[in-house]
């Protein structure tokens, strides 16, 4: 290793020189640039040479001038140099090394690793000793900042989560009832804001210790005493009271009727996690210490190792409904790389999620399709004292948002023109059987925008960087009306601060899974921070009837007069939607899908025949 950097060292000190040019260089030069003394100097061309790197012919004397001709390329050596750092499981390292070298070498030395580091991903099936080891390895083009159930943002951590932790109930398979998870039945009394549930016996957490009811306890307060402001926090924070009648019985007592309460457990923020010895406390200690990257769970995963972005999961041998096929799972964090719907072509592994394949590869991998799908809207900012504050310049701005120009330049079949959350119940055909829209003349758009009284002020469009490129794409649309925008990128951890309040528009994407109604009603109530008063009161009102509102046909009406409410006033602008698709290898068995598409590690498993060939996919993101 040491020997590959001396040599790009030397190289460095040569850049004008080509492979197999002899040049002569005084002994003393080749010195100064290995910053060594004369003798080390010798030792490590000798070596050099053996290696193949070089050729060099040295003459007697100080002062002569050796012989010397570069063989081996930069780019060669820096790209083996980068790879054995990526094989000791230090994969940032070897990111930020090829992104040092990248300043001199072209950008393809990058280009060249990853293609490298997709042989390793994929399954793998190793023999040690007399017993097999199924090895599942793949990238995650992400960084892991937590997997703490409290504090999870991104997807990834989401999907990591869901394999290290489990919660009381889970969401079926088909995303339309609430099924037993870690309590196996539950009751509600009448007026449904006294809910009990009882623990199932022998499951254990990935220290070995037993779960009680004290577990689930500290649980929920934890959550509501870390995350006051996190997701879905409109129901945690309405639990007044939770007690452990016994080490199996838990009780929570709401402080008002919330109809999305049991479907808020499914979710990976309901997590059990295990409650510390008190007596590992001191009293300047905090109750409820952060997991960060550090979990302890009862789900099928266990984590083994975490470090240099290489997540190490392995099977949990006493996991409560059965041990995993796999055995270990290494999810490589690619932090260098920012995610977006739209991603090009990557590396092939055996499962992508969110993908478009082009037609060879679809006739060699199998395509599930998601039952979600994201949207992507717009939402105005009433609180700014912009131009968008206007109810006729928002609908002027409402006509000038082409959306079939905006899905042309997108491009993919999997994106539609979204007009509703409820596409099915709002219109009973989908957007790509409905008539497209009348394309409107820029001279038309410009005239309308006028007579609304918009006088080209600049609007400030604040999204996430995941969603930059559909930021730049709106701005490209409303450019031949004579609407400047200005895009700010806000991280996603902080989009639901202040910053983006000094914002005229907000871009962002809900997931209309198993799990729509809670992200609806996150969503709504988010939007009430930036309505005026008068329609925040109504939406309050209106989110209240629906959370008390046991029917789930009814519940659905009132989610669509919101949002007719929303739309009819140009509050919401519905952009597009997105099919999302999940394709696997013909090797692997055992798929189904988990909240946002993403696999279910447990259920994989492979047939080895054919478990490690290589045929390329497309796309994943």
């Amino acid at each position: 290793m040491k020997m590959r950097q001396h040599y790009l060292a030397l190289r460095s000190a040569f850049p004008q020189l080509q492979e197999q040019e002899p040049f002569e260089v005084t002994t003393q030069e080749l010195a100064e640039a290995l910053d060594c003394t004369h003798r080390n100097m010798v030792l490590l061309l000798q070596r050099m040479q053996r290696e193949g790197w070089l050729s060099w012919t040295a003459k007697r004397g100080r002062g002569n001038r050796s012989v010397l001709a570069f063989l081996a390329k930069r780019e060669d050596i820096a790209l083996q140099e980068a790879q054995e750092i990526a094989q000791k499981q230090d994969l940032q390292m070897a990111i930020s090394y090829l992104q040092a070298m990248e300043q001199e070498s072209p950008r393809g030395l990058r280009v060249q690793f990853q293609e490298w580091l997709a042989e390793r991903f994929g399954f793998h099936s190793e023999v040690q000793g007399e017993q097999r080891l199924d090895l599942l390895r793949f990238p995650l083009p992400q960084r892991i900042h937590t997997l703490d159930p409290a504090a999870i943002h991104y997807s990834g951590e989401s999907h990591l989560v869901n394999q290290l932790f489990d919660g009381l109930v889970r969401m079926s398979a088909s995303g339309d009832a609430i099924q037993p998870h870690l309590a196996f039945a539950w009751d509600v009394d009448d007026s449904r804001t006294t809910w009990t549930f009882y623990l199932r016996k022998g499951v254990l957490f990935h220290h070995g210790r037993e779960m009680a009811a004290a577990d689930v306890t500290y649980t929920f307060k934890r959550l509501q005493a870390l995350a006051p402001k996190g997701l879905y926090n409109w129901v945690y924070m309405d639990i007044a009271q939770i007690e452990a009648c016994d080490d199996r019985t838990v009780r929570f007592v709401l402080s008002r009727r919330n109809e999305a309460f049991l479907a808020f457990l499914s979710t990976n923020r309901a997590s059990i996690v295990p409650a510390p010895k008190r007596n590992n406390h001191t009293e300047d200690d905090s109750p409820y210490p952060v997991i960060g990257l550090q979990p302890i769970g009862t789900g099928p995963f266990r984590l083994a190792d975490r470090s240099n972005g290489v997540i190490v999961l392995e099977a949990f041998q006493n996991y409560f409904q059965g041990r995993g096929f796999l055995d270990r799972v290494e999810v490589w964090s690619q932090a260098d790389r920012q995610p977006n719907d739209d991603e090009g072509e990557l590396p092939p592994f055996q499962v992508m999620h969110n993908v478009r394949l082009s037609d060879p590869a679809a006739e060699q991998w199998q395509q599930i399709r998601q039952s979600g799908m994201t949207c992507k809207f717009l939402t105005v900012n009433e609180l700014r004292q912009g131009p968008l504050a206007s109810a006729d310049v928002r609908e002027a701005f409402d006509f000038a948002l082409d959306r079939s120009e905006i899905i042309e330049r997108l491009s993919g079949d999997v994106i539609d023109r979204a007009e509703s959350f409820w596409p099915a119940r709002s219109t009973g055909t989908t957007a790509a059987q409905a008539s497209p829209a009348i394309r409107p003349a820029p001279s038309d758009v410009q005239e309308r925008l006028a007579r609304a009284g918009y006088r080209g002020e600049p609007i400030v469009l604040a999204t996430i960087p995941q969603y930059e490129q559909d930021a730049l794409i709106v701005k490209q649309v409303c450019e031949p009306a004579g609407i400047p925008i200005t895009v700010k990128l806000i991280p996603a951890e902080q989009f639901q601060g202040e910053d983006r309040l000094h914002a005229d528009l907000l871009l962002f994407a809900v997931m209309l899974d198993e799990h729509r109604e809670l992200r609806l009603i996150d969503l709504f109530k988010s939007m009430q921070h930036h309505m005026a008063p008068s329609i925040r009161a109504s939406i309050d009102r209106q989110l209240s009837e629906l959370l008390s509102e046991q029917n789930a046909e009814r519940r659905a009406d009132r989610f669509l007069a919101i949002e007719r409410e929303l739309t009819a006033s140009h509050r919401l602008l519905f952009l597009y939607r997105k099919h999302l698709k999940t394709a696997f290898h013909p090797s692997i068995r055992g798929i189904s899908l988990e909240s946002l598409g993403w696999v279910r590690f447990r259920d994989l498993w492979f047939t080895h025949a054919s478990g490690n060939k290589k045929t390329a996919p497309h796309g994943p993101n």
